[in-house]
């Protein structure tokens, strides 16, 4: 579907020169003469790459609709991440470089989000939040306050994570998986 570029936002899937977009910033640029324009920050769904690009406020651009379909991870091999969908019990295979940003969340059996274009898997979401066990962190300082201070930890995927002070190894916590911040004890 063509759209106005003005109408870019966050989050669009963009076709630009035979290859989807994922629209990571849209900012509105009005120069001090001139005609106002669209910067993008995008990441490409099958390289991974990232590229800022500039659209003019007239120029129209094609956005494009993924299907998602709800799907159990099951198991890496060799760099193939195997995914099985819950209703039909199809699997997919995705490459390393199509679930990078997923890796430092992601658990067997874990139930998430995959996106399709034209039956073919190119992106892997995460829910917003995640509970994941701390498996190592620092020992607490003592006289060290609870609150605005963090140790460094690890999780059980080896991502690491600041965490409170008071939290102990084996602590399961709920983690944004944007951010990659704590959320909470869970």
């Amino acid at each position: 579907m063509q759209i106005n570029a003005t109408s870019i936002r966050v989050g669009n899937i963009l076709e630009v020169d035979g290859q989807l977009w994922r629209v990571l910033k849209s900012q509105h640029v009005t120069p001090g003469k001139g005609v106002a324009c669209m910067q993008l920050e995008m990441r490409n769904l099958e390289t991974g790459a990232k590229t800022n690009k500039r659209f003019n406020s007239t120029e129209r651009v094609e956005r494009v609709t993924l299907s998602q379909r709800e799907m159990q991870y099951l198991y890496e091999d060799n760099g193939q991440y195997h995914f099985m969908d819950m209703e039909t019990y199809d699997q997919v295979t995705l490459d390393r470089s199509l679930v990078e940003h997923a890796l430092p969340y992601l658990l067997p059996e874990m139930i998430v989000t995959v996106e399709f274009h034209e039956d073919r898997p190119l992106n892997v979401q995460l829910p917003q939040t995640v509970v994941l066990e701390v498996v190592e962190c620092d020992a607490a300082i003592k006289g060290q306050t609870a609150t605005g201070s963090y140790k460094p930890g690890r999780l059980e995927t080896g991502a690491p994570i600041m965490v409170p002070p008071y939290l102990e190894p084996g602590t399961k916590v709920k983690v944004n998986t944007e951010t990659g911040e704590y959320v909470e004890r869970a």
